[in-house]
This record gives structure tokens, C-alpha cells and sequence, in this order.
């Protein structure tokens, strides 16, 4: 689809926004197209997927596992974890069925839940290998108060160590594969950059993942460098002496986070809260820290789809939803404002409450949003 045909598909179905015809995936979403059908990047995905010749690409993965297979002494790759279901569901796999032995990294978020830490114990007393890494806690803060302001991202540097700490990691063990879960670019509509190969590096994740900011947040740090040393990645030179595989577990196998949940509860342990989380209907997700929910709040004010959107869209891409069904649940839980959190947040960013607003104030697109009576209001209807 041209650019003109999609702005003419914007204005016949709102003025403001479209939202794709068989999930709800909005046109505000960055990297995101559809097709002459109304259909979005990510469902003609999942479309695709049903076709896909995935014994091949079972080939691929066990060709890429024996390159780094050890001798079960050794680990042989990384798997990044939260003690969540899909960095947990990867784990099992790689342990227990392909015979690998992965180290398994988590990098501390900041404000950290309760119900997150228990997951996490769970999870390596189900039986793994891991280490925790914490980044200096002024840098991190500090990087995340200026990811906050400068990109609207309030995790900014904790979502820059779990990439950069991590390739720390493997590079001080001697590791070269990197197994992350889902490649969200390809699974949720984005970039096809790496749809055809599972193998992406550096420069990808600083461009795609980091919205292109490392420079922008780092050079504005004003901190010691020897604090900064779990958020800088390795120089060419360094990567050329140590070549890292990095990759998704989602290139290898079809996708489903509801299966991954399943599977973690079974063999890892994994607790589900027992209300939903903040902003939408589910509770087996994202539970580890405070900050995810001024994150997905964030992502409605700048595009207009919050953590609910996300969840129904990918409820009906796995065929355990109708569209109808996705449309009630995004109408009523969608864009929460998370009050329950505030006191945390401005304690974390050293900021009083008119301050934190006008920071969210800034990210806002007006095009989408009124303001009434101090909260943010849509002029779109999910639909």
C-alpha cells in the first residue's frame, strides 16, 4: 500500500486514526502499513505464518545451536530473563529439550514488584543457571529520568542494559549466542528487516530497539563514565574479537504468548497476579516492575493504543478472540492512567506531581487527545 492509499484509507474511516480490519492494531503504530484488505503488518504475519515452512526453520535453529554447542561444562548461550513467561518459555526449551546449557542474565529493573521477584526465584529453583546484573543505580536512574523527558520512554536505561549489560555478559564468559524471545518488529508489525534472518547486531538494536537515541541519552547523562560502563556497548574492534550470534526464539517457532505462559507455569513456576494488571485484562504478563505501566500509558498518549490494545491484538491474531470481543475489552480498560504508582514515580524521578504531568504533557499527540478536567481524553473511538 502507497502512502496516498493509506492516508485515503485514514480519512474514509476516521479523521483521525484506522484501525486494521481483523485486530485493532492502529495507523499510528511506528513501521506499520496494511494491506489492500485493511489487514496490518502483524496479521498479515500471523497469516503468513500458517504457511511458513517452519520444519526448515527447526533446521536452522539446530544448525545455529551446534555451532555453539559445548561440552555441557561451558554455557553455550544467554537467555535473558525476567522470570516472566516468555524469557522463561525460551530457557525451558534451550535446557530441556535442545540440550543446551544457557546462562540465564537478568538485569534488575527499577522498582521492582514483588510478584516479580517471587517469579524470578521460581524460576531459577525450577533449575537454571543465572546471574543478576545491576547497572549503577545513580546512571540508571538518571538515564531513565532522561529517557522519560527526552524520549518519552521512562525505562530508557533499563531497556538499554538489557541489551547492552547482556552483551557485556557474553562477552566476559565467552559466549557467543544471545537468545532473546520475541523479534516485537516482525510479530506485532514493524520492520521486516528480520524476517528472513534470524541474526541481527548491534547498530539493529540501537536503531530499531533504542529509537535511535544512544547517543542522545548518553552524551546528555553528565555522569561519571565509570558508571556507565553496563550501559555502553562494545566498539567494533571488541565485537570483532568476540562475533555474537543475537537472535529471537520467535524466528524458530511460532509464536504464542499464551502457550509460553502455560508452559513457564508448568515447569517454572510462574505466578500469574491475582488481579489484572494496570491497563488491561490479562495477568500473566509483564509483572516485574512499576514502570511497564507508565510505559504502555506512555505509548497510548503518543499513538493512541495502550497495554490492552496490545493484549486484544494478540488475542485475535491466536484465534482466542473475535474482533467484537477485542473492541469491548479496548474500550474498557484501555489507557489507564496509573495512579496506583504515582508516589513511586516521583520519588524515582525526583520530581513533583505538576512536573511529572508536564512531562507527559509534552509526549502527548494532540491530534488524538483533549485534555479535560486534568486527564487525557480521546477524540478517536476504538471501533
Amino acid at each position: 500500500m502507497t502512502n496516498r492509499q493509506r492516508d485515503n484509507l485514514i480519512r474514509e474511516n476516521d479523521p483521525l486514526v484506522s484501525f486494521c480490519s481483523n485486530c485493532l492494531s492502529m495507523s499510528t503504530r511506528p513501521r506499520l502499513v496494511f494491506d489492500e484488505r485493511g489487514w496490518c503488518t502483524a496479521c498479515v504475519w500471523m497469516e503468513s505464518k500458517k504457511i511458513l515452512n517452519w520444519d526448515a526453520r527447526q533446521l536452522e535453529l539446530s544448525t545455529l545451536l551446534d555451532r555453539h554447542r559445548g561440552d555441557g561444562i561451558q554455557f553455550d548461550c544467554i537467555v535473558p530473563v525476567s522470570g516472566g513467561k516468555d524469557g522463561s518459555y525460551v530457557a525451558h526449551n534451550l535446557q530441556n529439550l535442545h540440550g543446551m546449557t544457557p546462562l540465564c542474565v537478568t538485569v534488575t529493573p527499577p522498582l521492582a514488584l514483588e510478584l516479580g521477584e517471587q517469579n524470578l526465584k521460581n524460576f531459577i529453583a525450577s533449575g537454571f543457571n543465572h546471574i543478576s546484573v545491576n547497572p549503577h543505580p545513580v546512571a540508571m536512574q538518571r538515564l531513565n529520568t532522561l529517557g522519560f523527558r527526552e524520549m518519552g520512554f521512562p525505562y530508557y536505561g533499563w531497556l538499554l542494559a538489557i541489551q547492552s549489560a547482556v552483551i557485556r555478559v557474553a562477552i566476559n564468559f565467552g559466549v557467543g549466542l544471545i537468545f532473546y524471545g520475541e523479534d516485537g518488529e516482525v510479530e506485532y508489525g514493524g520492520t521486516a528487516a528480520t524476517r528472513e534472518k534470524p541474526i541481527y547486531n548491534v547498530q539493529y538494536m540501537k536503531d530499531i530497539y533504542l529509537e535511535g537515541g544512544y547517543d542522545k541519552v548518553l552524551g546528555q547523562a553528565k555522569i561519571p563514565e565509570s558508571t556507565l560502563g553496563l550501559f555502553r556497548f562494545p566498539d567494533d574492534q571488541e565485537l570483532a574479537k568476540h562475533p555474537l550470534d543475537i537472535t529471537h526464539w520467535s524466528y524458530f517457532e511460532n509464536w504464542d504468548p499464551y502457550r509460553n505462559y502455560l508452559v513457564a507455569k508448568e515447569f517454572c513456576g510462574l505466578e500469574e497476579a491475582e488481579e489484572t494488571n494496570a491497563g488491561t485484562f490479562t495477568n500473566f504478563s509483564q509483572n516485574d516492575q512499576a514502570l511497564y505501566a507508565l510505559h504502555t500509558y506512555m505509548m497510548y498518549l503518543k499513538f493512541g493504543f495502550g497495554r490492552a490494545n496490545q493484549d486484544a491484538c494478540i488475542e485475535v491474531r491466536r484465534g482466542a478472540m473475535d474482533r467484537d470481543q477485542a473492541v469491548n475489552l479496548v474500550r474498557l480498560y484501555d489507557g489507564h492512567f496509573p495512579e496506583e504508582f504515582v508516589t513511586l514515580y516521583l520519588n524515582y524521578y525526583e520530581m513533583d506531581r505538576s512536573e511529572f504531568d508536564a512531562v507527559l504533557d509534552r509526549w502527548v499527540n494532540k491530534e488524538l487527545f483533549d485534555k479535560v478536567n486534568g486527564y487525557w481524553h480521546p477524540k478517536f473511538e476504538v471501533r
